[in-house]
Protein backbone atom coordinates (compact mmCIF):
# COMPACT_ATOMS: atom_id res chain seq x y z
CA UNK A 1 0.00 0.00 0.00
CA UNK A 2 1.10 3.47 -0.89
CA UNK A 3 -0.43 7.12 0.18
CA UNK A 4 1.27 10.55 -0.92
CA UNK A 5 0.65 13.28 0.77
CA UNK A 6 1.36 17.37 -0.12
CA UNK A 7 5.35 16.72 1.02
CA UNK A 8 5.20 12.84 2.50
CA UNK A 9 5.00 9.95 1.43
CA UNK A 10 3.97 6.54 3.10
CA UNK A 11 4.09 3.09 2.41
CA UNK A 12 4.01 -0.33 4.30
CA UNK A 13 6.81 -3.09 4.42
CA UNK A 14 6.05 -6.24 6.64
CA UNK A 15 3.45 -4.80 8.67
CA UNK A 16 5.20 -2.03 9.35
CA UNK A 17 4.83 2.16 8.26
CA UNK A 18 6.44 4.27 6.41
CA UNK A 19 6.16 7.68 6.78
CA UNK A 20 8.92 9.49 4.55
CA UNK A 21 8.85 13.59 4.67
CA UNK A 22 9.85 14.09 0.96
CA UNK A 23 10.31 17.89 0.12
CA UNK A 24 14.01 17.81 -0.38
CA UNK A 25 16.53 18.66 -0.13
CA UNK A 26 16.31 19.64 3.27
CA UNK A 27 12.73 18.72 3.20
CA UNK A 28 11.43 21.64 4.55
CA UNK A 29 7.75 21.94 6.10
CA UNK A 30 5.46 23.88 4.23
CA UNK A 31 2.15 23.75 6.84
CA UNK A 32 2.70 22.21 10.43
CA UNK A 33 0.24 19.35 9.26
CA UNK A 34 2.82 17.84 6.92
CA UNK A 35 0.39 15.19 5.76
CA UNK A 36 -3.42 15.04 6.12
CA UNK A 37 -4.27 13.67 9.27
CA UNK A 38 -7.57 11.66 8.09
CA UNK A 39 -5.82 10.04 5.32
CA UNK A 40 -2.59 8.88 7.49
CA UNK A 41 -5.90 7.72 9.94
CA UNK A 42 -6.97 4.93 6.96
CA UNK A 43 -3.57 4.10 6.36
CA UNK A 44 -2.91 2.84 9.95
CA UNK A 45 -4.79 -0.19 9.18
CA UNK A 46 -5.65 -2.51 12.69
CA UNK A 47 -3.05 -4.87 11.07
CA UNK A 48 -0.21 -2.63 11.18
CA UNK A 49 2.11 -3.71 14.01
CA UNK A 50 5.09 0.13 13.74
CA UNK A 51 5.73 2.86 12.34
CA UNK A 52 8.68 4.81 10.98
CA UNK A 53 9.08 8.67 10.45
CA UNK A 54 12.33 9.26 8.34
CA UNK A 55 13.23 12.15 5.31
CA UNK A 56 13.99 11.74 1.71
CA UNK A 57 17.38 12.23 1.01
CA UNK A 58 20.41 13.85 3.18
CA UNK A 59 18.06 15.19 5.96
CA UNK A 60 15.25 14.57 8.34
CA UNK A 61 13.66 17.73 7.88
CA UNK A 62 15.09 21.64 8.83
CA UNK A 63 11.89 22.42 10.23
CA UNK A 64 9.32 25.17 8.85
CA UNK A 65 9.52 27.02 5.25
CA UNK A 66 9.82 30.44 6.89
CA UNK A 67 8.25 32.20 3.47
CA UNK A 68 5.52 30.12 3.50
CA UNK A 69 5.41 30.43 7.44
CA UNK A 70 5.66 34.53 7.51
CA UNK A 71 2.74 34.19 4.78
CA UNK A 72 0.28 32.10 7.20
CA UNK A 73 1.09 34.86 10.17
CA UNK A 74 -0.58 37.64 7.81
CA UNK A 75 -3.48 36.04 9.14
CA UNK A 76 -4.19 35.22 12.37
CA UNK A 77 -7.34 32.96 11.50
CA UNK A 78 -5.55 30.86 8.87
CA UNK A 79 -2.54 30.88 11.49
CA UNK A 80 -4.42 29.26 14.58
CA UNK A 81 -6.09 27.36 12.17
CA UNK A 82 -3.03 25.30 10.95
CA UNK A 83 -1.03 25.19 13.65
CA UNK A 84 -3.75 23.48 15.47
CA UNK A 85 -3.97 21.23 12.45
CA UNK A 86 -0.21 20.63 12.83
CA UNK A 87 -0.81 19.95 16.83
CA UNK A 88 -3.36 17.62 16.13
CA UNK A 89 -1.33 15.49 13.80
CA UNK A 90 1.43 15.19 16.20
CA UNK A 91 -0.52 14.04 19.10
CA UNK A 92 -2.29 11.69 16.91
CA UNK A 93 1.46 10.37 16.42
CA UNK A 94 2.34 10.66 19.89
CA UNK A 95 -0.93 8.19 21.66
CA UNK A 96 -0.83 5.71 18.43
CA UNK A 97 -0.82 2.30 20.16
CA UNK A 98 1.80 0.52 18.22
CA UNK A 99 5.52 1.82 18.24
CA UNK A 100 7.16 4.72 16.30
CA UNK A 101 10.64 5.46 15.64
CA UNK A 102 12.35 8.49 14.18
CA UNK A 103 14.89 7.39 11.60
CA UNK A 104 17.26 10.54 11.50
CA UNK A 105 19.60 11.75 9.11
CA UNK A 106 21.11 14.97 8.55
CA UNK A 107 19.47 18.42 9.88
CA UNK A 108 16.52 18.21 12.21
CA UNK A 109 15.47 21.33 13.06
CA UNK A 110 12.33 22.93 14.58
CA UNK A 111 9.22 21.56 13.14
CA UNK A 112 11.84 18.22 12.52
CA UNK A 113 12.73 18.21 15.46
CA UNK A 114 8.96 18.48 16.85
CA UNK A 115 7.90 15.23 14.41
CA UNK A 116 10.96 13.65 15.74
CA UNK A 117 9.58 13.96 19.60
CA UNK A 118 6.34 12.94 18.86
CA UNK A 119 7.94 8.97 18.07
CA UNK A 120 8.73 7.08 21.34
CA UNK A 121 12.11 6.23 19.68
CA UNK A 122 14.88 8.30 17.53
CA UNK A 123 17.82 6.68 15.77
CA UNK A 124 20.09 8.89 14.59
CA UNK A 125 23.19 9.06 12.05
CA UNK A 126 26.65 10.37 13.59
CA UNK A 127 25.90 13.32 10.86
CA UNK A 128 23.07 14.31 12.48
CA UNK A 129 22.28 17.42 13.99
CA UNK A 130 19.83 19.52 16.33
CA UNK A 131 18.13 22.49 17.10
CA UNK A 132 15.39 24.71 18.10
CA UNK A 133 16.61 27.81 15.95
CA UNK A 134 12.92 29.43 16.63
CA UNK A 135 14.18 32.00 19.61
CA UNK A 136 16.42 33.68 16.44
CA UNK A 137 13.62 34.48 14.60
CA UNK A 138 11.86 35.71 17.79
CA UNK A 139 9.49 32.88 18.11
CA UNK A 140 9.37 29.39 20.07
CA UNK A 141 8.71 25.78 19.10
CA UNK A 142 4.84 25.74 18.13
CA UNK A 143 3.93 22.47 18.37
CA UNK A 144 4.28 20.93 21.60
CA UNK A 145 8.25 20.23 21.17
CA UNK A 146 9.43 22.16 24.21
CA UNK A 147 6.37 19.52 26.18
CA UNK A 148 7.55 16.95 24.76
CA UNK A 149 11.55 17.40 25.19
CA UNK A 150 10.98 18.25 28.55
CA UNK A 151 10.19 14.51 29.82
CA UNK A 152 13.22 13.49 28.24
CA UNK A 153 15.67 16.08 28.72
CA UNK A 154 15.17 18.11 30.85
CA UNK A 155 14.89 21.54 32.02
CA UNK A 156 18.57 22.89 32.39
CA UNK A 157 19.26 21.04 28.50
CA UNK A 158 16.05 22.12 26.96
CA UNK A 159 15.82 26.07 28.05
CA UNK A 160 19.91 25.67 26.40
CA UNK A 161 18.33 24.23 23.22
CA UNK A 162 15.00 26.74 23.18
CA UNK A 163 16.70 29.47 24.37
CA UNK A 164 20.14 29.70 22.84
CA UNK A 165 19.08 27.92 19.38
CA UNK A 166 22.02 26.27 18.87
CA UNK A 167 23.02 23.57 16.86
CA UNK A 168 23.61 20.04 18.50
CA UNK A 169 25.16 17.57 16.96
CA UNK A 170 24.83 13.61 17.27
CA UNK A 171 26.54 13.01 20.67
CA UNK A 172 25.53 15.67 22.12
CA UNK A 173 21.74 14.46 21.60
CA UNK A 174 22.71 10.87 22.69
CA UNK A 175 24.09 12.61 26.15
CA UNK A 176 21.22 14.00 26.89
CA UNK A 177 19.08 11.47 25.83
CA UNK A 178 17.12 13.78 23.07
CA UNK A 179 17.89 10.86 20.65
CA UNK A 180 18.53 6.90 22.17
CA UNK A 181 21.26 5.62 19.60
CA UNK A 182 23.61 6.85 16.86
CA UNK A 183 24.05 4.75 13.70
CA UNK A 184 28.10 5.37 12.88
CA UNK A 185 27.77 2.57 9.74
CA UNK A 186 24.64 1.19 9.44
CA UNK A 187 21.99 3.50 7.04
CA UNK A 188 19.67 4.83 10.12
CA UNK A 189 16.53 3.62 7.86
CA UNK A 190 17.62 0.49 7.69
CA UNK A 191 18.47 -0.34 11.38
CA UNK A 192 15.18 1.44 12.32
CA UNK A 193 13.80 -1.42 10.42
CA UNK A 194 15.66 -3.87 11.72
CA UNK A 195 15.43 -2.94 15.64
CA UNK A 196 10.85 -2.37 14.48
CA UNK A 197 10.71 -5.84 13.82
CA UNK A 198 12.81 -7.21 16.23
CA UNK A 199 10.25 -5.90 18.39
CA UNK A 200 7.12 -6.70 17.03
CA UNK A 201 7.65 -9.44 14.19
CA UNK A 202 6.36 -12.38 15.80
CA UNK A 203 3.93 -10.34 18.00
CA UNK A 204 0.24 -10.05 17.63
CA UNK A 205 -1.19 -6.58 17.19
CA UNK A 206 -3.46 -7.15 20.23
CA UNK A 207 -0.53 -8.04 22.61
CA UNK A 208 1.15 -4.57 21.17
CA UNK A 209 -1.63 -2.42 21.84
CA UNK A 210 -1.61 -3.94 25.29
CA UNK A 211 2.01 -2.70 25.82
CA UNK A 212 1.32 0.29 24.25
CA UNK A 213 -1.69 0.83 26.64
CA UNK A 214 -0.02 -0.22 29.48
CA UNK A 215 3.03 2.10 28.89
CA UNK A 216 0.61 5.34 28.21
CA UNK A 217 -1.22 4.35 31.49
CA UNK A 218 2.29 5.05 33.65
CA UNK A 219 1.93 8.17 32.34
CA UNK A 220 -1.08 9.38 32.72
CA UNK A 221 -1.97 7.56 36.07
CA UNK A 222 -0.96 6.66 39.70
CA UNK A 223 1.22 3.99 40.02
CA UNK A 224 -1.98 2.19 41.90
CA UNK A 225 -4.14 2.88 38.91
CA UNK A 226 -1.47 2.01 36.35
CA UNK A 227 -0.47 -1.52 37.97
CA UNK A 228 -4.22 -2.29 38.47
CA UNK A 229 -5.23 -1.41 34.48
CA UNK A 230 -2.20 -3.49 33.23
CA UNK A 231 -3.58 -6.82 35.51
CA UNK A 232 -7.12 -6.13 33.48
CA UNK A 233 -4.74 -6.17 30.33
CA UNK A 234 -3.15 -9.30 31.21
CA UNK A 235 -6.65 -11.36 31.97
CA UNK A 236 -8.48 -9.98 28.81
CA UNK A 237 -5.17 -11.48 27.20
CA UNK A 238 -5.12 -14.97 28.93
CA UNK A 239 -8.94 -15.25 28.03
CA UNK A 240 -8.35 -14.06 24.93
CA UNK A 241 -7.91 -18.19 23.83
CA UNK A 242 -4.93 -16.73 21.53
CA UNK A 243 -2.46 -16.88 24.59
CA UNK A 244 -1.52 -20.68 25.09
CA UNK A 245 -1.27 -21.67 21.53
Amino acid sequence: MKQKFDIADFEITDEIGILKLNNPPQNYLIEPAFADLQKLQSCLNADLKGLIITGTGRHFSAGADMFYLEKMAANAEKLEKEMTAGNRLLSFINDLDIPTIAAIKGVCFGGGLEIALSCQIRFCNSRALFAFPEVNHGLIPGLGGIVRASHLIGNAALLQMALGGDVMDAGKALEIKLVDAIMETEEVESYAIKMMKKMVEDRSPEVIHAIMQAIRNSEKMTMEEAIAEETKLFCKLALSGKAFN
